[in-house]
This record gives structure tokens, C-alpha cells and sequence, in this order.
């Protein structure tokens, strides 16, 4: 029987360095080989872990490989991830998922009728901060969640990004860009969003790179970069969600949750670990320590990092013949409320969202532990 399932990476940019160094952590599967448009990036890869360069044809036809982990850019996500199914290959992308409802439902079932999988960064959600803080949610440790607070904002990301062109094109922006670990933690603490409303703007019309190598060089901005909006849950909870590139300091906390007997913070949902907190009618508790999940251990300096984790759980999931909790339809809700939330913001209209899901099942400290190898 099975018990190892082959990965293959197709695109070879900054991010598949992660996913290269932290798959050994986990069971159930094996990187192997990895792909990219230049062969340059595909063949520094491959020596840098010990994988095998292929073409991107090459990749999609080798036997070795069960899953291709797309982490092309986000304008790609779609076509690279049809061509994998095709291929008849499961396929695993980074976020977002797509670009488009259509895509996501067009890939959904393409996937379905060939009896194929498909998943979808983000997977931090997963981590042991953010399923103590479902923990807390699920046995209404602070009553009912009737709303709440969430802010990512920052200076943009033309001051730390070698080529950060595509952070401003449509397809982009902060909504889509690290939108994604902020929708995706508040449906899975949560549930589905059925309605939302936003207002959106651009400080600049163009963007000066304070970065290397092309320090001092402008690019033009194309999409939103400050979105104002309220997500309105299918539970009746309410949530405010901003999220700007040009804000240079706040001091807002990453997520709150408020609920009919106290309050939940939640850290930064980019981030597997941090400090979960209750406040209960008025007394902070910090109660981080007493939950043992291994996905909230620092294994990268102070940092909490198993990225990977939501594709060996699928790995694992099409052994053992369950639903994976990074699935395909959780990921295309996420999708729907985000472009939603950029219509809304256009339009200056609140708007229906069109897609439910369930929640992913909860990931526990024993769950976590039988993911790793």
C-alpha cells in the first residue's frame, strides 16, 4: 500500500524555498522534483535541495510525482493548476487560490470529474495559535462571537521585494495578497461569509522601489491599496476588516474577536504562533502555555513556521480517503468574499456572497502530531 505520495513544485521563487526546507518535517510525503519557466531557478533549486530539475512538461508527465505544488505567480494560479489537473495530477497552490469565482468553480469541477484533488494555501490557520483560538470559539470560552476587528497595514511591499511590480496590479493589492490568512482564519473560526461592504482608495498613483536591485525605480499602481470593509457572518457576527499599504505605523492589534462574555485576541494570522489571549469581562489571561500543539513551537528562531502543513494533510487525506482541510471549496469561499470585498469597494455597494462552505475540520495537538513524520 501507498504511504508516500510524490511532490513536484512548479515555480521556483522565493516562496518554494520553504516549502523545499520544511516538507521532510512531514509524513506522507516527498519532494522530488521541481520545475520553473526559467531553468536557471528550477536547476539552483534542485541543487540547493537535492530535488531534480525538470521542464514544466517533464514535471506533469513523471511518475514519480502525485502532486504539483503551483507557486507561480497569482495571474498564473488558474491556468498552471488546470494544466496539472489535466495532466491528472492532484495539485496544491499557494494563495490565492485564483482570481476569479469562476476560476475557482471551473477548476472545482474539472477536479471532481477526474477524481482528482484540489488544495490551497493559506495554511497557517492550522497552526497552533489559530486552532487554540478555534478551541476557545468552539467552546464559547468568550460566549458568542457577535463581531470584531481586523487590521493589516503597512508602508507596502515595494520596500522589501526584489521585483514588486505584481503587489500593485490587479490581481494583487493587500485584499488578495495577504487577505487570504485573514479570511481564511475568521471562516474557519467562524463559518461562511454571507454578505460584505467595503470603500477602497490609493494614496499614489505610483510607487518608488526602496528595495535591491532597482532601488529608485517607479512603478505605476493599478489596484486598491487601503480597503475599509465589514464582513457580515452567516453566524450574525460582524467583522471590520482594513487592510493598506500606506500606512507607515498603527497601533491596532492584528484580530480581536468580541464576544457576550468576553474577548478573544488572536495574533497575526501570516504566522502559525503568538500570544492567544481572553479577556473575560475585564481580566486579561494569556493562556498560549497551556495548549501543547506542535505547530505553535518555535522551530525557526522565535518563530512558529510548518508551512507545508496544509499539503501534507491533503497528502494524507487522499491516503486515508477523507476531506482535507485546505480543500478546494473552503479555499473558493475565500476567494468569493475577497473579490467581493474589491466590487463592494468599487462599486461603494454592499453585496451578497454568492458561495458557502463548512469550516475545515479543527486541527488538535494530536491531529498536528499525527501529520508529522
Amino acid at each position: 500500500m501507498v504511504d508516500v505520495l510524490g511532490i513536484g513544485v512548479i515555480g521556483c521563487g522565493n516562496i518554494s524555498a520553504a516549502y523545499m526546507r520544511l516538507a521532510p518535517l512531514f509524513r506522507g510525503i516527498e519532494m522530488r522534483a521541481c520545475a520553473d519557466l526559467s531553468e536557471e531557478a528550477a536547476k539552483a533549486r534542485a541543487e540547493e535541495f537535492g530535488l531534480r530539475a525538470e521542464s514544466i512538461d517533464g514535471l506533469l508527465a513523471a511518475d514519480d510525482v502525485d502532486i504539483v505544488v503551483n507557486l507561480t505567480v497569482p495571474n498564473a494560479h488558474f491556468e498552471v493548476s488546470k494544466r496539472v489537473l489535466e495532466a491528472g495530477k492532484h495539485v496544491y497552490s499557494e494563495k490565492p487560490f485564483v482570481l476569479t469565482l469562476e476560476q475557482g468553480e471551473a477548476l472545482k469541477a474539472l477536479a471532481e470529474s477526474k477524481g482528482l484533488r484540489v488544495g490551497s494555501a493559506p495554511d497557517t490557520f492550522l497552526g497552533g495559535a489559530h486552532q487554540l483560538a478555534r478551541h476557545l470559539v468552539d467552546s464559547e470560552a468568550v460566549g458568542r462571537i457577535t463581531s470584531g476587528t481586523c487590521f493589516v497595514q503597512s508602508a507596502g511591499m515595494e520596500m522589501w521585494h526584489p521585483n514588486p511590480d505584481f503587489f500593485f496590479q490587479p490581481g494583487a493589492g493587500p485584499v488578495l495578497d495577504i487577505g487570504p490568512y485573514y479570511v481564511s482564519n475568521l471562516v474557519q473560526l467562524l463559518g461562511p461569509v454571507v454578505r460584505v461592504v467595503a470603500m477602497s482608495s490609493s494614496a499614489n498613483e505610483y510607487r518608488t522601489i526602496t528595495s535591491q536591485p532597482r532601488h529608485g525605480e517607479k512603478i505605476r499602481v493599478e489596484t486598491p491599496t487601503t480597503i475599509h470593509s465589514i464582513l457580515q457572518f452567516e453566524s450574525g457576527a460582524q467583522v471590520t476588516f482594513i487592510a493598506s499599504w500606506d500606512v507607515w505605523q498603527h497601533g491596532h492589534a492584528n484580530m480581536e474577536l468580541y464576544g457576550t462574555e468576553g474577548t478573544l485576541h488572536v495574533p497575526d494570522p501570516n504566522f502559525f504562533g503568538g500570544e492567544v489571549r481572553v479577556t473575560e469581562k475585564g481580566a486579561f489571561t494569556n493562556i498560549s502555555g497551556e495548549w501543547a500543539h506542535p505547530f505553535g513551537k518555535s522551530n525557526e528562531g522565535v518563530r512558529a513556521n510548518y508551512r507545508t502543513a496544509g499539503l501534507a494533510d491533503m497528502a494524507q487525506a487522499i491516503l486515508e480517503g477523507r476531506a482535507h482541510r485546505c480543500s478546494d471549496a473552503f479555499a473558493t469561499h475565500v476567494v468569493d468574499v475577497m473579490t467581493s470585498i474589491l466590487k463592494a469597494g468599487e462599486e461603494g455597494r454592499a453585496l451578497d456572497i454568492a458561495t458557502t462552505c463548512a469550516r475545515p475540520e479543527a486541527l488538535g495537538p494530536d491531529a498536528a502530531r499525527g501529520l508529522l513524520a
